[in-house]
């Protein structure tokens, strides 16, 4: 059969990486032919493939060589992807080929009999294609954002692992294509799992779906950002980490900061907030840091932004410890005192909200059902002087450990359950595959009999005058033999075995057919017609050994 080149694995040729896919290293980032392959195996039988000639379609890259330089140097990439591209430049680009063949997943080629376009000619198409479909339901014009010449701003967000598609091909098909190119490329790295890749039977492989039963999203939106950066690496999901900072960041600093003060205001003073504020100088320290806040999340330093935001909620608790309004609230005549200083902590907390609600948005909807007041970055510098509040509830629930171990134990029960539907698919037997009964006992002198050997299929063809048999050249090591099979019904493609290690009988007498003389027999398994399927070995048998 043809294999994919995402079907043949190997050694990377670049940096000698192992088990790497025949179209890309995910170590280095390379791309490359499967031919360019060291020691490369079929990912499906773990024999040799062979190569053999196809005609292809290729895309012209070379000739965006100089835009794509230039485009490198404008600051729609981060400095590693631009040094990468550079490396990329001075080895020299190549045509791309842009062409499989059948049998392959994705879009075939029109006109083309049995050829599909590569996939990431045509994935990337696709974000194209979604957007488009959106402009066209909302009424939105798609050609003010992709035309050539737009001032959109236009950003990709991609794995790590696929870098040079969308650095480089994706780019020039839009050049080629007169779409514009994006603002930016951003890559991120992956996410693993308390420091290692995620795993299905220790059920942190975790599917958004099987999240958002026990957990809200709020939740890890928040903890991602505490940890990404512009920089392309990896995050890790620490599931005690992220219980204790969602609960001492969002619940014990932030949440309780408006919790603690608003019970004040909506007790003795019917919501209202104090006509003026209490410290001046403080309030205009918080609303300073807007710009610079704005400028993280611009450039994607969202750890920055949140770490100056929790900087900044510690300094506003802090104020509300050292005034203490519970032991105001106990002094008489100084209800006005305790009126500006828990007005001046609701301010605080509208303005630390305010910088959240890019990362927290649900949460910023509810403290603005609580504000009466929406949180918007351009009247942050606005307090809600005399403003009246509606009474607090609460506005964030504590992450239980017992919710992280629900999603670690259906994670585990789903892959079970798969596991399990798996083997009883696989087990559970086909009405053309009814056991044969086993047969009369033989001695093990007479097995000891029969000499069955790996072969090496050279050349496999139809036999045009038979129904049923197909002709064998196979390689048993030291020489060359046929051998006529009844297999034609099973294998319509005799063609796609070629390269691969069969079982025969190798001491068979031979037999004199009307085709020619049949040197042995290729062991299958099966009733029989197109229910039969070949016998093979593991990786790394070689022509001519002995079956034990």
């Amino acid at each position: 059969m043809f294999l994919p080149d995402r079907f043949v694995k190997g050694t990377c040729p670049k940096c000698k990486a192992e088990d790497q896919y025949g179209d890309n290293c995910e170590v280095c980032a390379s791309t490359y032919s499967p031919m360019d392959l060291i020691n490369p195996r079929s990912a499906v039988s773990g024999t040799t493939p062979i190569v053999k000639e196809s005609e292809h379609f290729f895309f012209d890259l070379p000739a965006f060589e100089g835009m794509l330089k230039e485009w490198t140097r404008s600051g729609s990439l981060q400095s590693e992807i631009a040094n990468k591209m550079q490396e990329w430049f001075e080895s020299g680009l190549q045509q791309w080929d842009i062409s499989r063949d059948a049998p392959y997943f994705g879009f075939e080629i029109p006109g083309a009999k049995d050829k599909f376009f590569y996939v990431w000619l045509d994935a990337p198409i696709g974000y194209m294609a979604s957007f488009k479909n959106l402009c066209e339901r909302e009424g939105i014009d798609f050609n003010e954002f992709w035309a050539e010449g737009s001032d959109a701003e236009l950003y990709h967000f991609i794995g790590k692992d696929i870098v040079y598609f969308h650095s480089l091909f994706w780019p020039a098909m839009l050049e080629g294509s007169g779409y514009r190119k994006p603002t930016n490329v951003f890559a991120h790295g992956y996410v693993t799992v308390d420091g290692a890749k995620m795993s299905k039977s220790r059920g942190t492989f975790i599917q958004a779906s099987t999240y958002l039963n026990h957990i809200d999203p709020e939740c890890l939106r928040y903890y991602y950002a505490a940890k990404l950066n512009d920089r392309i690496e990896d995050l890790d999901f620490n599931l005690e980490d992220f219980v204790q900072r969602v609960n001492t960041d969002i619940v014990n600093k932030l949440v309780n900061l408006a919790s603690r003060n608003a019970g004040f205001i909506a007790k003795r003073f019917e919501g209202k907030l104090a006509d003026k504020l209490e410290d001046e100088a403080l309030f205009a320290e918080f609303t300073a840091q807007a710009e610079q806040i704005a400028a993280y999340y611009e450039s994607r330093e969202y750890n920055k932004a949140i770490r100056e935001i929790m900087a900044l909620t510690d300094k506003a608790n802090k104020y509300i410890d050292e005034k203490a309004p519970w032991v105001i609230a106990k002094e008489e005549g100084k209800e006005a005192e305790l009126q500006a200083v828990c007005s001046m902590g609701i301010e605080l907390f509208r303005v630390l909200m305010s910088y959240l609600k890019p990362v927290l948005p649900k949460l910023a909807e509810r403290a603005e059902a609580f504000l009466q007041a929406e949180l918007r970055w351009d009247n942050i510098h606005q307090p809600l002087l005399g403003h009246t509040l509606t009474p607090f509830k609460a506005l964030f629930s504590r992450l239980e450990k017992k919710q992280i171990d629900a999603v670690v134990e259906e994670t585990k029960a789903l892959f079970a359950a798969a596991n399990k539907a798996a083997e009883k698919t696989e087990a559970k037997p086909t009405a053309l595959s009814a056991v044969e009964p086993i047969a009369e006992t033989i001695t093990i002198d007479d097995f000891a009999k029969l000499d069955m050997r790996v072969a090496k299929v050279l050349k496999c063809e139809a036999v045009p005058e038979s129904n049923k048999l197909l002709r064998f050249e196979l390689d048993l090591g030291d020489h060359t033999r046929q051998v006529f099979s009844g297999i034609k019904a099973a294998y319509n493609k005799p063609e796609e075995l070629e390269g691969r290690f069969v079982i025969m009988v190798a001491n068979l007498a031979p037999r004199k057919m009307k085709f020619g003389v049949s040197e042995g027999m290729i062991l299958s398994a099966g009733t029989g017609g197109s229910d039969l399927f070949l016998l093979s070995a593991d990786s790394g048998v070689t022509a001519g050994m002995q079956v034990k």
